[in-house]
Protein backbone atom coordinates (compact mmCIF):
# COMPACT_ATOMS: atom_id res chain seq x y z
CA UNK A 1 0.00 0.00 0.00
CA UNK A 2 3.16 2.24 1.06
CA UNK A 3 4.02 1.47 -1.99
CA UNK A 4 1.08 2.48 -4.28
CA UNK A 5 0.70 5.58 -2.58
CA UNK A 6 4.10 6.83 -3.21
CA UNK A 7 3.90 6.19 -7.11
CA UNK A 8 0.49 8.06 -6.82
CA UNK A 9 2.56 11.14 -5.26
CA UNK A 10 5.22 10.95 -7.22
CA UNK A 11 3.47 10.83 -10.51
CA UNK A 12 0.77 13.11 -9.55
CA UNK A 13 2.20 16.79 -9.27
CA UNK A 14 -0.86 18.69 -8.43
CA UNK A 15 -1.49 16.76 -5.78
CA UNK A 16 2.06 16.60 -4.13
CA UNK A 17 4.18 19.41 -5.25
CA UNK A 18 2.79 22.56 -3.55
CA UNK A 19 2.41 20.83 -0.04
CA UNK A 20 6.19 19.61 -0.39
CA UNK A 21 7.26 22.97 -1.53
CA UNK A 22 4.83 24.79 1.57
CA UNK A 23 6.91 22.20 3.86
CA UNK A 24 10.11 22.65 2.40
CA UNK A 25 10.31 26.05 2.52
CA UNK A 26 8.81 26.34 6.12
CA UNK A 27 11.41 23.41 7.64
CA UNK A 28 14.17 25.83 5.57
CA UNK A 29 13.31 28.76 7.58
CA UNK A 30 13.17 26.85 10.95
CA UNK A 31 15.93 25.37 10.41
CA UNK A 32 18.08 28.34 9.26
CA UNK A 33 16.78 30.96 11.80
CA UNK A 34 16.97 28.59 14.88
CA UNK A 35 21.51 28.24 13.91
CA UNK A 36 21.02 32.09 12.82
CA UNK A 37 19.48 32.90 16.21
CA UNK A 38 21.98 30.58 18.21
CA UNK A 39 25.30 31.96 16.75
CA UNK A 40 24.56 35.57 16.48
CA UNK A 41 23.22 35.30 20.31
CA UNK A 42 25.80 32.83 21.33
CA UNK A 43 28.73 34.24 19.70
CA UNK A 44 27.20 38.24 21.40
CA UNK A 45 27.50 35.84 24.65
CA UNK A 46 30.55 34.42 24.44
CA UNK A 47 31.99 37.53 23.70
CA UNK A 48 30.95 39.55 26.64
CA UNK A 49 32.08 36.65 28.31
CA UNK A 50 35.41 36.26 27.53
CA UNK A 51 36.29 40.01 27.67
CA UNK A 52 33.43 41.57 30.27
CA UNK A 53 31.65 39.06 32.73
CA UNK A 54 33.02 35.57 32.57
CA UNK A 55 31.07 32.97 34.14
CA UNK A 56 32.13 33.80 37.16
CA UNK A 57 33.09 37.14 38.37
CA UNK A 58 34.36 38.53 41.97
CA UNK A 59 34.11 42.33 42.98
CA UNK A 60 33.90 44.18 45.84
CA UNK A 61 30.16 45.49 46.90
CA UNK A 62 31.23 48.64 45.93
CA UNK A 63 32.88 48.24 43.07
CA UNK A 64 29.62 46.15 41.50
CA UNK A 65 27.17 49.01 42.03
CA UNK A 66 29.09 51.27 40.18
CA UNK A 67 31.08 48.85 37.51
CA UNK A 68 30.65 50.93 34.53
CA UNK A 69 32.32 53.17 35.92
CA UNK A 70 35.73 51.11 36.55
CA UNK A 71 35.74 52.52 39.68
CA UNK A 72 39.55 50.84 40.76
CA UNK A 73 39.51 52.88 44.17
CA UNK A 74 36.51 50.16 45.18
CA UNK A 75 38.86 47.30 43.60
CA UNK A 76 39.09 44.19 45.84
CA UNK A 77 42.29 43.88 48.24
CA UNK A 78 44.38 41.63 49.54
CA UNK A 79 44.01 39.79 46.26
CA UNK A 80 46.87 37.15 46.53
CA UNK A 81 44.64 35.31 49.77
CA UNK A 82 41.11 35.67 47.62
CA UNK A 83 42.36 33.95 44.85
CA UNK A 84 43.98 31.13 46.87
CA UNK A 85 40.47 31.03 48.57
CA UNK A 86 38.31 31.23 45.28
CA UNK A 87 41.02 27.88 43.56
CA UNK A 88 40.95 26.05 46.81
CA UNK A 89 36.94 26.49 47.29
CA UNK A 90 36.33 26.46 43.17
CA UNK A 91 38.89 24.09 41.39
CA UNK A 92 36.80 23.44 38.35
CA UNK A 93 36.83 27.12 37.45
CA UNK A 94 39.99 29.16 36.32
CA UNK A 95 40.11 32.18 38.27
CA UNK A 96 42.20 35.05 36.72
CA UNK A 97 42.14 38.65 38.52
CA UNK A 98 41.53 41.91 36.09
CA UNK A 99 42.09 45.34 35.94
CA UNK A 100 39.68 47.84 34.02
CA UNK A 101 40.97 51.80 34.01
CA UNK A 102 40.50 54.51 31.63
CA UNK A 103 41.99 57.87 30.81
CA UNK A 104 44.11 59.35 28.08
CA UNK A 105 46.84 57.83 25.89
CA UNK A 106 49.09 60.11 24.72
CA UNK A 107 52.04 59.72 21.92
CA UNK A 108 55.04 62.03 21.59
CA UNK A 109 56.35 63.72 19.02
CA UNK A 110 60.21 63.62 17.84
CA UNK A 111 60.84 66.87 20.12
CA UNK A 112 58.47 65.45 22.98
CA UNK A 113 55.36 67.88 22.29
CA UNK A 114 52.02 65.68 21.70
CA UNK A 115 51.97 64.40 18.52
CA UNK A 116 48.26 62.94 18.91
CA UNK A 117 45.94 61.91 21.71
CA UNK A 118 43.08 60.48 22.38
CA UNK A 119 40.67 58.71 25.22
CA UNK A 120 41.37 55.24 25.78
CA UNK A 121 39.90 52.16 27.71
CA UNK A 122 42.80 49.72 29.48
CA UNK A 123 42.53 46.45 30.07
CA UNK A 124 45.50 44.56 32.64
CA UNK A 125 45.36 40.85 32.80
CA UNK A 126 48.03 38.10 32.88
CA UNK A 127 50.05 38.72 29.88
CA UNK A 128 53.60 37.46 30.64
CA UNK A 129 53.39 34.24 32.10
CA UNK A 130 54.27 31.45 30.62
CA UNK A 131 51.25 29.37 28.98
CA UNK A 132 48.83 32.27 30.22
CA UNK A 133 45.33 30.98 29.72
CA UNK A 134 44.35 34.26 29.28
CA UNK A 135 46.00 34.90 26.02
CA UNK A 136 44.27 31.73 24.23
CA UNK A 137 40.96 32.99 26.00
CA UNK A 138 40.77 36.50 24.52
CA UNK A 139 42.30 34.91 21.43
CA UNK A 140 45.12 37.73 21.42
CA UNK A 141 47.40 35.79 19.05
CA UNK A 142 45.74 35.44 16.38
CA UNK A 143 43.54 38.62 16.93
CA UNK A 144 47.32 40.28 16.05
CA UNK A 145 47.07 42.64 13.02
CA UNK A 146 50.93 44.08 12.86
CA UNK A 147 54.07 43.29 15.95
CA UNK A 148 54.06 40.97 18.41
CA UNK A 149 52.88 40.22 21.77
CA UNK A 150 54.85 41.99 24.91
CA UNK A 151 57.70 39.81 26.14
CA UNK A 152 58.66 42.28 28.36
CA UNK A 153 57.52 44.72 31.55
CA UNK A 154 56.46 48.14 29.88
CA UNK A 155 55.05 46.40 26.72
CA UNK A 156 51.69 46.77 25.47
CA UNK A 157 49.50 46.30 22.79
CA UNK A 158 46.98 49.07 20.72
CA UNK A 159 43.38 48.32 19.31
CA UNK A 160 44.60 48.46 15.73
CA UNK A 161 41.78 51.00 14.74
CA UNK A 162 43.03 53.23 17.28
CA UNK A 163 46.47 53.10 16.68
CA UNK A 164 46.02 53.93 13.10
CA UNK A 165 43.88 57.02 14.47
CA UNK A 166 46.95 57.77 16.45
CA UNK A 167 49.20 57.15 13.93
CA UNK A 168 51.40 55.01 16.35
CA UNK A 169 53.70 51.66 14.98
CA UNK A 170 54.79 49.02 16.56
CA UNK A 171 58.07 49.60 18.46
CA UNK A 172 56.85 53.51 19.34
CA UNK A 173 56.36 54.75 22.63
CA UNK A 174 53.21 56.16 24.12
CA UNK A 175 52.41 57.63 27.88
CA UNK A 176 49.06 56.77 29.10
CA UNK A 177 48.17 59.47 31.55
CA UNK A 178 44.58 58.34 34.26
CA UNK A 179 44.51 58.35 37.87
CA UNK A 180 45.70 55.88 40.48
CA UNK A 181 43.51 53.93 43.27
CA UNK A 182 44.43 56.08 45.68
CA UNK A 183 42.92 59.02 43.21
CA UNK A 184 46.40 60.77 42.44
CA UNK A 185 47.76 61.12 39.18
CA UNK A 186 49.00 58.55 37.32
CA UNK A 187 51.22 58.07 33.98
CA UNK A 188 53.44 55.23 32.63
CA UNK A 189 55.33 55.25 29.16
CA UNK A 190 54.50 51.79 27.30
CA UNK A 191 56.24 50.63 24.29
CA UNK A 192 54.04 49.45 21.41
CA UNK A 193 54.64 45.67 20.52
CA UNK A 194 51.88 45.18 18.29
CA UNK A 195 48.26 46.02 17.06
CA UNK A 196 45.14 43.75 17.88
CA UNK A 197 42.05 43.63 16.07
CA UNK A 198 38.94 41.18 18.14
CA UNK A 199 35.80 42.04 15.93
CA UNK A 200 33.71 43.67 18.47
CA UNK A 201 33.31 47.53 17.66
CA UNK A 202 33.22 48.69 21.36
CA UNK A 203 36.73 46.83 21.77
CA UNK A 204 38.48 47.89 18.30
CA UNK A 205 37.57 51.53 18.92
CA UNK A 206 40.21 52.71 21.53
CA UNK A 207 41.14 49.79 23.48
CA UNK A 208 44.70 49.28 25.15
CA UNK A 209 46.22 46.16 26.82
CA UNK A 210 48.68 45.86 29.23
CA UNK A 211 49.97 43.29 31.77
CA UNK A 212 48.87 42.87 35.23
CA UNK A 213 51.76 43.78 36.94
CA UNK A 214 52.49 46.81 35.17
CA UNK A 215 48.88 47.93 35.73
CA UNK A 216 48.93 47.24 39.54
CA UNK A 217 52.74 49.56 39.50
CA UNK A 218 50.50 52.40 37.41
CA UNK A 219 47.65 52.63 39.10
CA UNK A 220 49.12 52.25 43.17
CA UNK A 221 47.41 48.69 42.92
CA UNK A 222 50.09 46.06 44.83
CA UNK A 223 48.20 43.04 45.36
CA UNK A 224 45.02 44.36 44.29
CA UNK A 225 42.62 44.41 41.03
CA UNK A 226 39.30 45.57 40.10
CA UNK A 227 37.43 41.97 39.81
CA UNK A 228 38.57 38.28 39.38
CA UNK A 229 36.84 36.22 36.43
CA UNK A 230 36.17 32.42 36.44
CA UNK A 231 36.26 30.63 33.76
CA UNK A 232 34.60 26.78 33.88
CA UNK A 233 37.55 24.17 32.94
CA UNK A 234 34.91 22.46 30.49
CA UNK A 235 34.31 25.84 28.54
CA UNK A 236 30.59 26.68 28.53
CA UNK A 237 28.73 28.30 30.76
CA UNK A 238 26.63 26.48 33.13
CA UNK A 239 23.99 28.62 34.87
CA UNK A 240 22.81 26.70 37.24
CA UNK A 241 25.99 25.32 38.75
CA UNK A 242 27.11 29.14 38.55
CA UNK A 243 24.38 30.52 40.89
CA UNK A 244 25.14 27.36 43.35
CA UNK A 245 28.31 29.00 43.46
CA UNK A 246 27.72 32.30 43.63
CA UNK A 247 24.92 32.15 46.53
CA UNK A 248 27.09 29.58 48.52
CA UNK A 249 30.39 32.32 48.21
CA UNK A 250 28.19 35.56 48.93
CA UNK A 251 26.30 33.33 51.87
CA UNK A 252 30.11 33.25 53.28
CA UNK A 253 30.83 36.64 52.80
CA UNK A 254 27.88 38.57 53.81
CA UNK A 255 29.05 40.64 56.76
CA UNK A 256 27.23 44.39 55.25
CA UNK A 257 31.21 45.51 54.26
CA UNK A 258 30.87 47.05 51.35
CA UNK A 259 34.48 46.47 50.52
CA UNK A 260 33.80 42.41 51.25
CA UNK A 261 33.46 40.39 48.06
CA UNK A 262 30.51 39.60 46.24
CA UNK A 263 30.64 36.80 43.62
CA UNK A 264 27.37 37.23 40.58
CA UNK A 265 26.80 35.08 37.54
CA UNK A 266 27.13 35.85 33.67
CA UNK A 267 23.68 36.12 34.00
CA UNK A 268 23.59 38.33 36.43
CA UNK A 269 25.60 40.94 34.63
CA UNK A 270 24.86 43.65 32.04
CA UNK A 271 21.17 41.62 31.62
CA UNK A 272 22.37 38.52 30.77
CA UNK A 273 20.18 36.28 32.16
CA UNK A 274 17.64 37.67 29.43
CA UNK A 275 19.18 37.07 26.61
CA UNK A 276 20.34 33.34 27.46
CA UNK A 277 16.02 32.88 28.48
CA UNK A 278 15.63 34.75 25.17
CA UNK A 279 18.69 32.59 22.92
CA UNK A 280 17.19 29.08 24.98
CA UNK A 281 13.66 29.40 23.76
CA UNK A 282 13.66 30.89 20.12
CA UNK A 283 14.46 27.43 18.48
CA UNK A 284 10.73 26.71 20.03
CA UNK A 285 9.27 29.99 19.79
CA UNK A 286 10.41 29.33 15.84
CA UNK A 287 9.05 25.85 15.45
CA UNK A 288 6.10 26.75 17.47
CA UNK A 289 5.58 29.74 15.14
CA UNK A 290 6.08 28.03 11.73
CA UNK A 291 3.74 24.68 12.87
CA UNK A 292 0.90 27.41 13.39
CA UNK A 293 1.20 28.86 10.28
CA UNK A 294 1.99 26.25 8.29
CA UNK A 295 -0.63 23.79 9.65
CA UNK A 296 -2.89 26.37 8.36
CA UNK A 297 -1.69 26.63 5.05
CA UNK A 298 -1.25 23.09 4.23
CA UNK A 299 -5.05 22.86 5.62
CA UNK A 300 -6.02 25.10 3.12
CA UNK A 301 -3.92 23.49 0.60
CA UNK A 302 -5.58 20.08 1.66
CA UNK A 303 -9.11 21.38 1.79
CA UNK A 304 -8.26 22.64 -2.25
CA UNK A 305 -7.09 19.09 -2.70
CA UNK A 306 -9.82 17.60 -1.17
CA UNK A 307 -12.02 18.99 -3.30
CA UNK A 308 -10.04 18.40 -6.27
CA UNK A 309 -10.20 14.99 -5.14
CA UNK A 310 -14.06 14.60 -3.74
CA UNK A 311 -15.01 12.60 -7.12
CA UNK A 312 -12.00 10.17 -6.47
CA UNK A 313 -12.90 9.34 -3.12
CA UNK A 314 -16.59 8.89 -3.90
CA UNK A 315 -15.44 6.55 -6.40
CA UNK A 316 -13.47 4.14 -4.04
CA UNK A 317 -16.13 4.87 -1.50
CA UNK A 318 -18.67 3.21 -4.06
CA UNK A 319 -15.94 0.69 -4.70
CA UNK A 320 -16.80 -0.10 -1.04
CA UNK A 321 -13.82 1.42 0.35
CA UNK A 322 -14.45 2.45 4.06
CA UNK A 323 -14.24 5.82 5.33
CA UNK A 324 -11.94 4.60 7.92
CA UNK A 325 -9.45 3.26 5.10
CA UNK A 326 -9.36 6.61 2.78
CA UNK A 327 -8.99 8.09 6.03
CA UNK A 328 -5.80 6.29 6.95
CA UNK A 329 -4.47 6.36 3.38
CA UNK A 330 -4.28 10.69 2.92
CA UNK A 331 -2.84 10.25 6.68
CA UNK A 332 -0.25 8.16 5.49
CA UNK A 333 0.14 10.37 2.27
CA UNK A 334 0.61 13.32 4.53
CA UNK A 335 3.71 11.35 6.45
CA UNK A 336 5.37 10.59 3.08
CA UNK A 337 4.99 14.27 1.67
CA UNK A 338 5.98 15.53 4.94
CA UNK A 339 9.09 13.59 5.48
CA UNK A 340 9.63 14.26 1.67
CA UNK A 341 9.98 18.42 2.40
CA UNK A 342 11.47 17.66 5.82
CA UNK A 343 14.60 16.29 4.18
CA UNK A 344 14.45 18.49 1.79
CA UNK A 345 14.38 21.94 3.77
CA UNK A 346 16.39 20.21 6.50
CA UNK A 347 19.12 19.84 3.48
CA UNK A 348 18.84 23.38 2.36
CA UNK A 349 18.55 24.76 5.88
CA UNK A 350 21.61 23.24 7.23
CA UNK A 351 23.63 24.13 3.82
CA UNK A 352 22.91 27.72 4.41
CA UNK A 353 23.59 27.90 8.13
CA UNK A 354 27.17 26.36 7.19
CA UNK A 355 27.62 28.85 4.51
CA UNK A 356 26.92 31.51 7.42
CA UNK A 357 28.62 30.21 9.71
CA UNK A 358 32.13 29.65 7.32
CA UNK A 359 31.70 33.22 5.65
CA UNK A 360 29.42 35.31 7.66
CA UNK A 361 28.12 38.77 6.97
CA UNK A 362 30.01 42.09 7.74
CA UNK A 363 28.07 44.31 9.75
CA UNK A 364 31.54 46.29 10.82
CA UNK A 365 30.49 49.30 8.76
CA UNK A 366 26.98 49.58 11.05
CA UNK A 367 28.81 48.56 14.15
CA UNK A 368 31.07 51.23 13.78
CA UNK A 369 29.30 53.20 17.20
CA UNK A 370 28.20 50.84 19.41
CA UNK A 371 29.06 50.70 22.80
CA UNK A 372 27.41 46.84 22.60
CA UNK A 373 29.69 43.75 23.13
CA UNK A 374 29.00 42.49 19.26
CA UNK A 375 30.53 40.63 17.03
CA UNK A 376 31.30 42.55 13.91
CA UNK A 377 30.54 39.45 11.54
CA UNK A 378 27.22 37.59 11.82
CA UNK A 379 27.49 33.91 12.11
CA UNK A 380 25.11 30.69 12.06
CA UNK A 381 26.45 27.86 14.97
CA UNK A 382 26.46 24.28 13.44
CA UNK A 383 24.73 21.96 15.62
CA UNK A 384 23.16 18.22 15.80
CA UNK A 385 19.68 19.42 16.29
CA UNK A 386 19.53 21.17 13.29
CA UNK A 387 19.28 18.05 11.29
CA UNK A 388 16.15 16.80 13.00
CA UNK A 389 14.69 19.96 14.61
CA UNK A 390 13.09 21.14 11.41
CA UNK A 391 11.13 17.46 11.01
CA UNK A 392 9.15 18.69 13.74
CA UNK A 393 7.01 21.32 12.02
CA UNK A 394 7.53 19.55 8.66
CA UNK A 395 5.32 16.47 9.53
CA UNK A 396 3.51 17.96 12.67
CA UNK A 397 1.76 20.30 9.89
CA UNK A 398 1.31 18.70 7.64
CA UNK A 399 -0.20 15.49 9.23
CA UNK A 400 -2.49 18.01 11.31
CA UNK A 401 -3.11 19.75 8.32
CA UNK A 402 -4.65 16.96 6.37
CA UNK A 403 -6.10 15.55 9.54
CA UNK A 404 -8.42 18.48 8.89
CA UNK A 405 -8.86 18.53 5.62
CA UNK A 406 -9.72 14.82 5.88
CA UNK A 407 -12.57 15.17 8.04
CA UNK A 408 -15.00 16.01 4.98
CA UNK A 409 -14.32 12.25 4.29
CA UNK A 410 -16.61 11.56 6.86
CA UNK A 411 -19.27 13.92 5.85
CA UNK A 412 -19.77 12.15 2.53
CA UNK A 413 -23.41 10.73 2.17
CA UNK A 414 -22.97 6.87 0.65
CA UNK A 415 -26.72 7.83 -0.68
CA UNK A 416 -25.43 10.83 -2.94
CA UNK A 417 -22.44 8.93 -4.87
CA UNK A 418 -24.32 7.27 -7.78
CA UNK A 419 -26.06 10.68 -8.37
CA UNK A 420 -22.96 12.43 -8.91
CA UNK A 421 -21.05 9.78 -10.29
CA UNK A 422 -24.15 10.04 -12.98
CA UNK A 423 -23.08 13.36 -13.85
Amino acid sequence: MIRFLIKGILRDKNRSLLPVVIVSIGVLLTVFLSGYIRGVMGDMIDLTARFQTGHLKVMSKAYADNQDQMPNDLALVDLSRLLQELKQDNPKYDWKPRIHFGGLVDVPGPGGETRSQGPGTGLAFDLLSPGSSEIDRLNIQNSLVRGALPATPGEALLSEDFAQKLGVQPGETITFFGSTMNGAMAFRNFTVSGTVKFGSAAMDRGTLIADLGDAQDMLDMDNSAGEIVGYHNAGAYEDEDARSLAAHFNKNHADGDEFEPVMQTLGQQNNMGAMLQYTDHMAAIFVGIFVFAMSLVLWNTGLLGGLRRYQEFGIRLALGESKGAIYRSLFTEAVIIGLLGSIAGTTFGVLFCFLLQKYGIDISSVMQDSSMMYPNRLRARMSLDLFVIGFIPGLFSMVLGNLLAGIGIYKRETAQLFKELEV
